[in-house]
């Protein structure tokens, strides 16, 4: 909301309060079209972002807001942040940094599920006491979908405990969120203008730290609940393999023949052999396709039956379970439960298996691999070979290679793009994966840094500091600019663009007013905490459909008013609005939760349910606190 509209609202609000406010045909077409978008969320009957774009386009036709109103959601500080983060995040992805990250981090915490969403919830929580939530969320959630990628975890486990923290860790320091930090200078303006706090004395501000045993405990609150009840009503399903993908059709063609990857440690007592010699092909369907020595100082990605495999060596094999198993009893060497020595290589954007068909007049057919050096000139690793229903493992380097031959290959993308451009092959599947270059890793990150210096030390605004990192990447060549757009999700964009206008809407016609005063009147004149539970849910409901700034401008005459008539400390109640300003996790309407709803794969429902026990949690913690810490 912008501050103009926010102060004219805030002025009228010191008149009409506590008045009976009348129903006007403009708040009745924002109801209507309130419930039209919660319908819409609730049921899935549109996309998220189409319910967006539809408010954009409806709202202004109804009259209830300008043209202009309607589409400054695209220029919002929240969506420019969003876009800048999400190249920002591309950046870093490109650097390898978020590889190098999450692999220390697993190194840290481990494999535990649980383990990896308390540590990454807390650091996250504890970013946004003192940087905007968005901000901190946009940093681990490269990780953090590396982590789930490479631990085989859905990130719908992860991703919503670390977005609710985020947005609860904004309640820890008086500078964590826009609420609290605008709430001093609010309760200053209604002390000067209520005379009936004259003999109070003059208005005594909230420190810093004020808050921050009570946003250390919503915070713990809301963890032990992700940990015991919360993770039980978020989605499971890993939903990165589609009916259409490559990963299934491999699964169908080949099963469980090829296998996965596995890194094998072998015993310093092994006694050398090559490749050649140890025959893991012919005898166990068992492809080596990285050898790492000297504690992984040396990697060799594309061994050949010349490799030698020494005692203390780590390989990396591509088998099923039941076949490595075999070659390791055989061999005593030992199948690690996880990779390490080669964990930074097998991301998905790092490497992967594709197929390549041989296409007519082709340059491998009537070859062999062997004679055209396919492993030592390109660093691929040949699986299989399909010929019709037959599937080809053994001695496949010296198979002579047909028209329509398909081969199945694991390596590096950047060599798959080599391949493509020296050889005749088609490949069936799109190279997905991009060129890491780590060298330009000091130039990402600085970047990073400075947006968060010019944000945290220099009062630039959030989006424009972030948006100076972001074009920094792109000129520095970190990121291509065309990959820079690639890298923004546009049904995130578009749908908070079309709520931000609801939210003006809602406020501007009085519609927010309306309720609020309606049912503060209602209430009476009621005890303490029942009057601190009303005004923290009315609170929470504002923040949902509006906008956590509209929602603290709107309720902290209200509920300042209203305690002073019930007896009760303002202040207190200036708090308790503030502080619920954040508890908005029901609807995807925050900028944190519109950000990972895409990558967790959440639908309106999961948000509903694992978002209510949330909202009941942070409500409960809050009002069992506030009188613990401060005086009624």
């Amino acid at each position: 909301m912008q501050i103009c509209t926010a102060k004219i609202l805030y002025n009228q609000l010191l008149v009409i309060a506590m008045e009976v406010m009348p129903l006007t045909t403009d708040m009745i077409i924002v109801f209507c079209f309130l419930s039209l978008a919660i319908i819409l969320f609730v049921f899935d009957l549109l996309r998220v972002d189409l319910v967006g774009m539809l408010m954009m386009v409806a709202l202004p036709l109804s009259g209830v807001v300008t043209p202009k109103e309607a589409l400054a959601g695209l220029s919002s500080n929240a969506v420019v942040s969003i876009i800048a983060v999400m190249i920002i995040g591309a950046g870093l992805n490109k650097t390898g940094v978020m590889n190098t990250l999450s692999s220390h981090l697993i190194k840290v915490v481990g494999t535990s599920e649980r383990r990896i969403t308390v540590v990454i919830s807390a650091t996250v929580s504890f970013i946004s006491s003192f940087m905007q939530n968005i901000g901190a969320v946009a940093l681990f959630l490269p990780a953090t979908m590396r982590i789930s990628r490479q631990l085989n975890i859905s990130a719908s486990k992860i991703l919503m405990p670390m977005g609710f923290c985020a947005i609860t860790g904004g309640c820890i320091t008086l500078v964590g969120s826009s609420p609290l930090i605008m709430l001093n200078d609010l309760m200053a303006s209604w002390w000067k203008n209520t005379a009936a706090t004259n003999d109070s004395g003059p208005f005594q501000p909230l420190g810093l730290l004020s808050v921050t045993p009570v946003g250390i405990a919503l915070v713990i609150a809301i963890i032990l609940y992700f940990l015991f009840l919360g993770r039980k009503l978020l989605p499971s399903e890993m939903c990165d393999i589609t009916e259409n993908s490559a990963d299934r059709r491999l699964q169908e063609i080949y099963g469980s023949e090829v296998g996965q990857g596995f890194e094998v440690a072998i015993p310093w007592d092994f006694h050398t052999a090559s490749l050649g010699e140890l025959e893991l092909r012919p005898h166990y369907h068992v492809t080596v396709v990285g050898v790492s020595k000297r504690h992984g100082k040396r990697k060799e990605l594309s061994p050949t039956k010349d490799t030698l495999v020494e005692g203390g060596d780590t390989i990396w094999v591509i088998s099923s379970k039941e076949n490595i198993d075999k070659a390791a009893k055989k061999f005593r060497w030992v199948v690690k439960e996880k990779f390490k020595v080669f964990d930074e290589l097998n991301f998905p954007e790092v490497s992967g298996v594709v197929e390549g068909v041989v296409i007519p007049h082709s340059n491998l057919s009537t070859h062999t691999m062997e004679e055209l050096q396919f492993r030592a000139l390109y660093h691929v690793n040949p699986l299989a070979i399909v010929r019709g229903d037959q599937i080809i493992m053994e001695d496949i380097n010296i198979t002579t290679l047909k028209q329509g031959d398909t081969i199945l290959m694991q390596g590096r993308w950047k060599q798959f793009r080599l391949l493509a451009q020296k050889m005749d092959i088609a490949f069936i599947e799109d190279i997905v994966g991009e060129d890491i270059v780590p060298e330009r890793t000091k130039t990402a990150v600085s970047f990073l840094i400075i947006s968060l210096v010019l944000a945290l030390s220099f009062e630039v605004q959030l989006s424009i500091a972030l948006l100076t990192g972001a074009l920094g990447m792109i000129i520095t060549r970190v990121i291509r600019a065309d990959r820079a757009y690639e890298a923004v999700d546009w049904r995130t964009v578009f749908l908070l663009s079309g709520l931000i206008p609801l939210g003006t809407a809602f406020e501007k016609t009085g519609a927010a007013a309306y309720i609020a005063v309606h049912l503060l009147n209602a209430v009476g004149t009621p005890s303490p905490i029942v009057l601190l539970a009303v005004i923290s849910l009315l609170t929470s409901f504002f923040s949902l459909v509006a906008s956590n700034v509209g929602a603290t401008v709107l309720m902290v005459p209200l509920a300042m008013n209203m305690a002073l008539t019930a007896d009760t400390n303002p202040i207190v109640a200036g708090l308790v609005v503030a502080v619920s300003a954040s508890n908005t996790f029901i609807l995807p309407t925050h900028q944190v939760n519109a950000l990972i709803m895409r990558p967790g794969g959440y639908r309106t429902k999961d948000y509903m349910k694992a978002g209510a026990g949330a909202t009941i949690v942070y409500a409960a913690v809050l009002l069992t606190c506030i009188p613990i810490f401060f005086s009624l």
